[in-house]
């Protein structure tokens, strides 16, 4: 009896994934995602029934329905893509699953959901000053609480199920601005500016822990594009283009130790990953074009562009004119939209292959 239900459940899970897989995979995944919204509305309404006791609420704030709205929604942010990714998964479209796919899984998730998070927190501070001193009644505590964590689902869902290099970009260019972003407006020392960024992670409270949390998550961000951006590349020399592999992710991992090391408590560790992160991007502008040669030349000449202006900025704050905030955030935004641009003409010579 029980082998027999077993196999039952079995062939259940196996025609559900068949269901989900068969031809109009688009349209399956999209009425899939569109029930997956549902059912967030649902859920996160009913649990804002409970919480709000069906009263008035404030639209931002402690204990207001864009509080609420935002934790919602970004517990289902994170549910969402964990279940988008397994899914493409179990239908076998993206092979299979290796440890380093798990935690590409993992820091998908949180990105997505730390993107919920930070995202409708803003808006609902904006709305508050827009209509200042007003209350949300108690039904429209309930439809909005569910319809921002049913649009947060399908978008989510959408997200991770159509997940490629470009919007593997685009999710780490936001999740880092809004992660930073949140980390300035909310830090307890109103002149950490005057210091460094890093200056951002010293403390105990909740900006720090934000600011740590998006350098570590970024970190493995960029390894997973380190790893998938370059792995498709036309090139007649794969010793090359392995070597633009490890200088990436090189940079992601010592972005991640530039969060896991705070500079208050590791200030050598965190300095010399901080440093090294530059020195591995100097090395990759440096050896791009006899990495990989097919690249674009206005790409390289950008990438030299870049690192000069760092190098500049660098001067500068060692002469006294810059503040070392300036030096990091301006390097970073460079740093970061090099990468960026990278994925894009990686993407373009490989969809050229493809087309010759």
């Amino acid at each position: 009896m029980t082998q027999t239900a077993h196999a039952d459940t079995g062939t259940r899970r196996e025609r559900a994934l068949a269901r989900i897989s068969e031809g109009g995979s688009e349209r399956s995944l999209e009425t899939l995602a569109l029930g997956i919204a549902a059912v967030a509305f649902v859920i996160v309404a009913l649990v804002a029934l409970i919480a709000f006791g069906f009263q008035a609420a404030p639209i931002a704030g402690p204990g207001s329905v864009g509080q609420f709205a935002a934790i919602a929604s970004a517990v289902v942010a994170f549910a969402a893509v964990l279940g988008g990714r397994y899914l493409l998964h179990e239908r076998g479209s993206q092979g299979r699953l290796r440890v380093l796919d798990h935690f590409d899984i993992l820091a998908l998730a949180i990105a997505h959901a730390v993107i919920a998070l930070l995202g409708w927190t803003l808006m609902a501070v904006i709305l508050e000053q827009a209509f200042i001193g007003a209350e949300v009644f108690a039904l429209p505590v309930l439809l909005l609480a569910g319809a921002t964590a049913g649009m947060t689902a399908y978008v989510a869902f959408y997200s991770a199920t159509h997940m490629d290099l470009q919007l593997l970009a685009m999710v780490l260019a936001v999740f880092l601005v809004l992660g930073v972003l949140s980390s300035m407006l909310t830090a307890s020392d109103p002149n950490w500016w005057k210091d460094n960024l890093s200056a951002l992670g010293m403390t105990t409270n909740v900006s720090a822990l934000a600011f740590n949390l998006t350098l570590i998550v970024a970190g493995f961000l960029v390894t997973t594009l380190a790893r998938y951006a370059t792995r498709g590349i036309p090139t007649s020399n794969p010793v090359g283009v392995a070597r633009v592999r490890v200088c990436l992710i090189v940079v992601g991992v010592f972005l991640a130790l530039v969060g896991v090391f705070p500079v208050n408590l590791f200030f050598a560790v965190h300095t010399g990953v901080a440093s090294g992160m530059v020195v591995a991007y100097g090395v990759l502008v440096i050896g791009l074009p006899r990495w990989i040669p097919g690249m674009p030349r206005p790409f390289v000449l950008l990438g030299w562009l870049f690192l000069g202006v760092t190098l500049v900025l660098a001067v500068f704050f060692l002469i006294g004119y810059y503040t070392l905030t300036a030096v990091e955030l301006v390097a970073g935004i460079l740093v970061f939209t090099w990468i960026i641009l990278f994925i894009r003409n990686a993407a373009a010579l490989e969809q050229d292959a493809r087309s010759a």
